[in-house]
């Protein structure tokens, strides 16, 4: 006789991530730290952020942008605020979240097509899931814009385990690579969104009380550009003062370290390496333009 197997306990799958859709950082100063997103770096103003955040948003692509808001407290911690993922179904992936056990808030519909829900992974960093079925807001970047791809954001992690098992077995992200100051060593775990190649970077190993500046350069985005030189002489051409120059990281990309004004790093990394990473291999594939 046929065994049929019951349908009535059957978890529900996890729909599509794809990507990175937004990072929201706090500033200081909106309108300092406008100048700097917007002028140095050359990324469009929009006219208001996706799902009617609060703030200032800055596009970079097609269903991507940069969100800045004032902080509400003076006390400057963790800059990287929230961060935001695009995904196929986002009533199926809170559905499936739920079923893991996993705390997330209520289902909103924006005008425009947009719906969300927001959650946090085990050290409360701030997510918010999305899914678009209306316009990409698409703007037309000029000349001056450096980049146009957000390619990874990185940030302090404590209990690095129950992070990886949220991100890896909850979420199905993937190992890209893992590195470190030196080579027998981990700092740095960098694991791919499940269905494309934008990543997180967990930072860890970092000292218990950090100061701003370490706090900045810790908790960061990434910004992806062909050429580092190119995008080096960009910034020279939008009247950016530097204070570093290239140089190859421990992943073996080119890349170039920027700050806004609350110390709160952007990093201009190449999309592929050039010579062999330190540390581990690449298990993933690369981002592109």
């Amino acid at each position: 006789m046929a065994i049929v197997a019951s349908t009535a306990n059957a978890q529900p799958k996890r729909p599509a991530i794809s990507g990175i859709a937004f990072v929201r950082i706090g500033v200081s100063s909106v309108q300092n730290a406008g100048k700097f997103y917007a002028d140095d770096l050359g990324l469009p103003r929009l006219n208001r952020c996706w799902g009617g955040s609060a703030g200032q948003c800055f596009w970079i692509k097609p269903l991507q942008e940069l969100q800045i808001a004032r902080l509400d407290s003076p006390t400057r911690k963790d800059l990287v605020e929230e961060i935001g993922f695009l995904c196929s179904d986002v009533g199926a992936l809170r559905e499936y979240l739920t079923a893991k056990g996993t705390r997330v808030g209520e289902l909103e519909t924006q005008p425009g097509g947009t719906a969300s829900f927001e959650s946090s992974d085990p050290e409360g960093h701030r997510l918010v899931f999305l899914s678009m079925h209306g316009e990409a807001g698409s703007v037309l970047g000029g000349d001056h814009q450096v980049s146009f791809h957000l390619i990874h954001v990185g940030f302090i992690v404590r209990d690095r385990a129950a992070t990886e098992h949220f991100y890896k077995d909850i979420l199905g992200f993937r190992p890209y690579w893992h590195g470190g100051m030196e080579d027998n060593q981990t700092d740095w775990v960098s694991l791919q969104v499940p269905d494309g190649t934008d990543w997180v970077e967990l930072m860890v190993n970092v000292d218990k009380n950090p100061d701003q500046r370490l706090r900045g350069i810790m908790n960061h985005i990434a910004l992806g550009v062909p050429d580092i030189h190119a995008a080096q002489q960009q910034l020279l051409k939008n009247g950016m003062k530097l204070t570093e120059e290239p140089k190859i990281g421990r992943d073996g990309k080119w890349q170039l370290n920027l700050y806004d004004p609350d110390m709160t790093r952007v990093e201009l990394m190449e999309f592929t390496p050039v010579e062999k990473p330190c540390c581990s291999e690449f298990t993933g594939r690369h981002p592109k333009p």
